[in-house]
């Protein structure tokens, strides 16, 4: 029984060119993937959070249990604030443009969005108040000056710090996204 998947033996042109079939233009998605520094982080976070995790299981065996039902929602938080982590960032889709913080998500919609450009400017390093020269992702609205409005990416995010290459690939991405729905 041949295994057509398994070999080399078909054209990678021809299954280039067809839609994939999960590729839903409604669904929301990120056009880049996560960054070192962010997925580190948040594997910091989550190794502590095991630890954390596990004496809530020690401090339940031998202690008490509502002692350890407070450690265990503790080590919970720690998982969420994990996963927030790593959910931050910019996500598109045929509806509009979102923008996840840690904790506050806004979503833009497509209408609403004059331009997506990157522009050369003072950016935070690692999302710290110190600002260093880069190169920032910025959003202009129709509704607001584009002073107002925070860039979506940067050279020196948690994303992209010591990797142009992959923010011009990002920013190229969302900008794309952002030329083809908002004449749609």
């Amino acid at each position: 029984m041949p295994l057509p998947f398994l070999t080399a033996d078909r054209t990678f042109d021809a299954v280039a060119e067809s839609a994939l079939p999960y590729d839903d233009p409604d669904r929301w998605r990120r056009p880049y993937r996560p960054g070192p520094w962010r997925v580190g982080v948040a594997a910091l976070v989550l190794l502590f959070a095991s630890l954390v995790l596990f004496g809530a299981v020690l401090t339940a065996l031998t202690g008490s249990l509502s002692t350890g039902g407070v450690v265990l929602g503790v080590g919970v938080a720690i998982v969420a604030v994990a996963l927030r982590l790593l959910r931050m960032g910019v996500w598109v889709s045929g509806r509009g443009l979102r923008r996840t913080g840690f904790l506050v998500t806004r979503t833009v919609p497509w209408p609403r969005v004059v331009s997506v450009r990157t522009v050369q400017q003072p950016v935070r390093w690692l999302g710290l108040p110190r600002t260093v020269q880069g190169q920032a992702l910025a959003l202009v609205l129709g509704d607001r000056p584009a002073e107002d409005t925070p860039p979506l990416l940067t050279t020196h995010g948690l994303d992209f710090v010591g990797r142009p290459m992959a923010f011009d690939r990002a920013a190229d991405a969302v900008e794309a996204c952002a030329a083809e729905n908002r004449h749609a």
